[in-house]
């Protein structure tokens, strides 16, 4: 094992302030279980999992109340003891809403209830001697996604298609979004449990070559890294990377570490030989295997200038944000704005009774200080968001577009290359909001698909 320097810098990106020393030096914290938790079945990337429980019932922890429902789908367990008081539409991170499962963890167990289970929640699997097949189950059956942000299912991310081979496995350490250290902490704290992961993910995945990719402002966290390493075998080297935003953003760590590019969409990394996984991923994956526990809690990273003390908070999924809050001791001054993740590419949140999920990676609360006003001004044509832009995109003229209502010239354009990282927006000097318009026109476009899609099955059907 080595460490190198990235021989490889992508195009475009920014350097916003990062603001991390808040919460950097801050170790993780477990939270216990809160009075309610809200379980979203709609965690991950693909289609929501089928609830398979119902008010009144009682669950235990780590029983499936969420089974998968499609190829692109990824099952929910229960993180607690509870009684389900509700399943209902509930409001998440992103605006949407999805059915939740609602429980009560202070509820006693009815009488007749199945007992509180001993031990793991899963049996423990010895990875050397397991059959890869095996391993790969369990990936699915804990209800693994990426944490770092989309939620892919990662049993399938796992599993290349017929003709498809891994040769480089990329753990992304970069965790390049502004205030969030929950990745950092995840490598300084539980390194082995990293190595463990990574030797399991080589053995399903037929012994690919290593590249954990790591920005140049976090030493500790590659030392860590070098230390759990340090006897590994085989082809595995860290790469330190440099500090600019968006490193982790999975195309440009690819390009930065192996020096590939993936082709546009509907291409994927394993499309170039790659499979890319967050390191907080790599972790639970180790914990599924050898401790039999699903996934069902997550650290994520509580910080801003508002909040009483910043930390990084291990907590239940489906944990709602004013536990979190409250368990950082509350704040200092009301919030001027809540962003569920980072502020490149989190969203504002009107609410502090959304929940976590698998993939909240952070919480942020904003001061005034640290927030303005703003009036979104007309293009100068200054050609800023064409520089900052790593998908060499022109979102000028795709946030025109959009403004005119004309999709189809922002479609053109290639917007649904976008990987809506807010560069654009982040050195706009007329304040105008491009990554939103990005995502006006992609959800457009999108629905626009599934209808066609919907009227061509209709025809069909009726013929």
């Amino acid at each position: 094992m080595k460490t190198v320097k990235s021989q490889f810098k992508f195009k475009g990106g920014v350097h916003p302030d990062y603001n991390k020393e808040l919460a950097r030096d801050k170790a993780i914290e477990r939270m216990g279980v809160p009075a309610e938790l809200v379980v979203s079945m709609s965690q991950h990337l693909g289609a929501p999992a089928k609830c398979l429980v119902k008010a009144g019932d009682y669950v235990r922890r780590g029983q499936l109340i969420g089974e998968k429902n499609g190829f692109i789908s990824v099952c929910v367990r229960a993180p607690a003891d509870g009684l389900v008081k509700a399943v209902e539409k509930r409001l998440g991170p992103a605006g949407g809403k999805a059915d939740a499962v609602v429980l009560d963890t202070t509820a006693a167990a009815p009488e007749g209830s199945p007992p509180a289970a001993e031990g793991p929640v899963l049996p423990p699997l010895d990875w050397r001697s397991a059959p890869r097949e095996d391993l790969l189950k369990r990936v699915e059956e804990a209800g693994i996604c990426g944490m770092g942000g989309a939620g892919f299912p990662t049993a399938v991310k796992l599993n290349p298609p017929p003709g498809k081979r891994c040769e480089y496995l990329i753990l992304n350490g970069a965790e390049c979004e502004p205030y969030l250290t929950a990745d950092f902490r995840v490598m300084l704290e539980r390194a082995d449990r990293i190595r463990t992961g990574v030797e399991i993910m080589r053995k399903i995945l037929g012994g690919p070559a290593v590249r954990i990719a790591i920005e140049a402002n976090k030493p500790e966290a590659i030392a860590a890294m070098e230390k759990a390493f340090a006897d590994i075998e085989g082809n595995v080297e860290i790469v330190v990377l440099p500090v600019l935003y968006p490193q982790g953003s999975e195309k440009h760590q690819i390009f930065a570490t192996v020096g590939r590019v993936v082709p546009e969409p509907p291409a994927l990394p394993i499309d170039v030989g790659c499979v890319v996984e967050n390191v907080g991923t790599v972790a639970a994956i180790a914990d599924a295997v050898e401790k039999g526990e699903p996934l069902l809690e997550r650290v994520t990273t509580i910080s801003g200038d508002a909040v009483a003390e910043p930390k990084n908070v291990l907590a239940p999924s489906g944990t709602k944000y004013s536990d979190l809050v409250a368990f950082c001791g509350g704040t200092k001054e009301p919030p001027a704005k809540v962003i569920s993740g980072g502020t490149m590419m989190g969203f504002a949140v009107s609410t502090m009774d959304i929940a976590t999920t698998k993939t909240t990676s952070g919480l942020l609360l904003l001061s005034p200080r640290r927030v303005f006003q703003y009036a979104s001004g007309s293009c100068i044509n200054c050609g800023r968001c064409l520089r900052a832009c790593p998908m060499n995109l022109n979102p000028a003229l795709i946030s025109k577009a959009v403004d005119a209502s004309d999709i189809k010239s922002a479609e053109d354009a290639h917007v649904m290359d976008c990987i809506e990282c807010g560069a654009c927006s982040f050195g706009c000097p007329a304040y105008r909001t491009i990554t939103q318009s990005c995502r006006r026109a992609k959800n457009s476009i999108r629905a626009r698909i599934a209808a066609e899609k919907a009227k061509a099955a209709a025809a069909k059907e009726a013929k």
